[in-house]
């Protein structure tokens, strides 16, 4: 496993983490704590030393596996989480009290007295336009209750918001084959500032597999099947923004575009890695057998230019009109 600097004065992180939304059972079949246990011990078994969290993965229950898990680990294993999609404060109740109540829940859950990393979570623009959400982080940074800060955004303007404020380590965006924005504005902004890149759904919710068919069903608790049009929160984090049969049909013609002995999930991964500007993806896992498969993408070499310019051709022609949600 290779690894990466986020963003400047930061830290190592191995440039395959794992997310940790599918551990705290918010949707989908709940993984048993023993599953859970295999997939965070086999992460650490294959390299991956970055983990990705938030408050509200299940309650708290992702923060509390992911703090048991930490006990076990040496010190470079380093901890994400984040706050502020809480029923108690969001959307428009951001006090400094609710707050920090949120991340004195977070540090008491992951054991720990400082926290690695803490993004904000997705929170309304009107709260990153105001700014003083930034500056309780810098407070809590200078009380050491955390080591740095970052968001997590949905959109580009989100993204170009949060990078005018100073300290921001880094930004969590959903960047992968069938969501291309980012490269031409926010990427190189975010590079050029120093900002560590942290990128999520790089398999689309599982479309970049290229293991569904039109005919694919999934469980009613499932997002994939009660998000599909945003019906519940931004459409973007369920299938990148496409409609699932036409993301279907372009999967099937991203399948022939794959290198010899490459398959589509490892194209896709690799991918978003040549992409110089990002530190880290953090695919999440059900099970622990796709841990190891994600993480040898490290070690895969990177994709011919042509690929590269091939994929920007495919997504400008055959994707991007049919994106929708906040983008």
């Amino acid at each position: 496993m290779k690894n990466r600097t986020l963003g400047n004065n930061g830290f190592e992180v191995s440039e395959v983490g794992l997310g940790c939304w599918q551990i705290g059972a918010d949707w989908g079949s709940e993984i048993a704590k023993n599953e859970a246990e295999q997939i965070l011990d086999k992460a650490a078994a294959s390299g991956i030393t970055f983990y990705d969290t938030a408050d509200v993965y299940g309650d708290g229950r992702s923060e509390k596996l992911v703090g048991e898990f930490l006990k076990k680990q040496e010190k470079t294993v380093k901890v994400a989480t984040k706050f502020g999609r809480d029923g108690a404060i969001f959307p428009d109740n951001y006090t400094e009290r609710g707050l920090r109540d949120c991340v004195e829940a977070s540090r008491k859950r992951l054991g720990v007295e400082k926290i690695d990393l803490l993004q904000l979570h997705c929170i309304p623009i009107e709260e990153l336009k105001k700014g003083d959400i930034f500056d309780l982080l810098r407070t809590l940074q200078k009380e050491g209750k955390i080591a740095h800060f970052g968001a997590s955004v949905e959109s580009v303007e989100e993204g170009l918001i949060c990078l005018e404020q100073d300290g921001l380590q880094s930004l969590q965006v959903i960047f992968n084959i069938f969501r291309q924005k980012l490269v031409k504005e926010l990427l190189p902004q975010a590079q050029a500032k120093g900002v560590g890149i942290i990128v999520r759904l790089p398999l689309a919710s599982g479309l970049l597999t290229g293991k569904f068919t039109k005919d694919t069903s999934f469980e009613e608790n499932d997002h994939r099947n009660f998000n599909q049009n945003g019906e519940v929160f931004n459409v973007g984090e369920t299938f990148a923004g496409l409609p699932f049969e036409k993301g279907v049909e372009l999967t099937d013609e991203l399948k022939k575009m794959c290198p010899e002995n490459m398959t589509l999930t490892e194209m896709s991964l690799r991918w978003i890695l040549d992409h110089k500007a990002v530190s880290t993806i953090i695919p999440g896992a059900s099970s622990s057998k796709h841990i190891a498969a994600n993480a040898t993408v490290s070690e895969l070499p990177s994709l011919s230019n042509e690929l590269m310019k091939t994929l920007e051709e495919f997504y400008t022609t055959k994707v991007y009109s049919h994106i929708r949600g906040n983008y």
